[in-house]
């Protein structure tokens, strides 16, 4: 398991113990940081003293429906994403939350029933710009987007053949050690061809990248 002993993860939720337990467990396993706090707003004054570092909140979500969730997530997610990658854990299967929330730029879920040792490689693929959500997960919230943005008109962009490539493998759900695979070409390559590809297509982040591709390549 890489070690990420210079980022920061916030453990988000009303469960102090459980959440201590897991804020100590993730710092044995990653080498990261772990504060555990109450709600998304606790997060915004903690930002002032820990700029820079790369982030990721953790949201407990058990016992929670869609519109707790909406409730709980919107007031102050958008300021959170601003700084910080953001995944929920506790997660029901059967609650089916998961393209609304693939939409306000969640980037990953752990469900009640996975395992705790999943957890350290979900976070590492997370911070290394990954997504962390099945494939079948990924093409029901480009259906649900497709739906509630209508028809597309085709892109006018002056992405390059190579760029529009590794788009199509980023919306497949291709990793950058994947994709530098398939195409011969390094993962630093990768990185610099998806910075440009970022600006291109005006997106911050592998998740949006994803989403554009899916209304615009297709």
């Amino acid at each position: 398991m890489s070690t990420l002993t210079d980022r920061l993860i916030y453990i988000v939720g009303p469960l102090k113990l459980q959440n201590a337990l897991m804020a100590s467990f993730l710092e044995r396993e990653t080498g990261a940081k772990c504060l555990a706090v109450e709600k998304f707003h606790d997060i915004q004054n903690m930002d002032n003293e820990n700029t820079g570092q790369p982030k990721l909140a953790l949201w407990d979500c058990l016992g929670n429906d869609m519109e707790s969730c909406l409730s709980e997530f919107e007031p102050d997610f958008k300021e959170v994403l601003n700084h910080s990658a953001v995944a929920f854990f506790n997660v029901s299967p059967d609650l089916g939350i998961e393209a609304e929330f693939i939409a306000r730029g969640v980037q990953g879920f752990f469900y009640e029933h996975d395992r705790i040792e999943r957890f350290p490689q979900g976070i590492c693929a997370i911070f290394n710009g990954e997504l962390w959500f099945s494939r079948k997960i990924m093409n029901e919230a480009m259906k649900k987007d497709k739906k509630q943005t209508g028809l597309q008109t085709r892109y006018e962009t002056d992405l390059s053949h190579r760029e529009i490539e590794i788009l199509a493998m980023i919306a497949g759900g291709a990793s950058n050690k994947m994709i530098a695979e398939k195409l011969y070409i390094s993962p630093h390559t990768v990185k610099t061809h998806l910075y440009n590809i970022f600006k291109k297509i005006n997106v911050t982040n592998r998740l949006q990248a994803a989403l554009w591709a899916a209304k615009n390549l297709s």
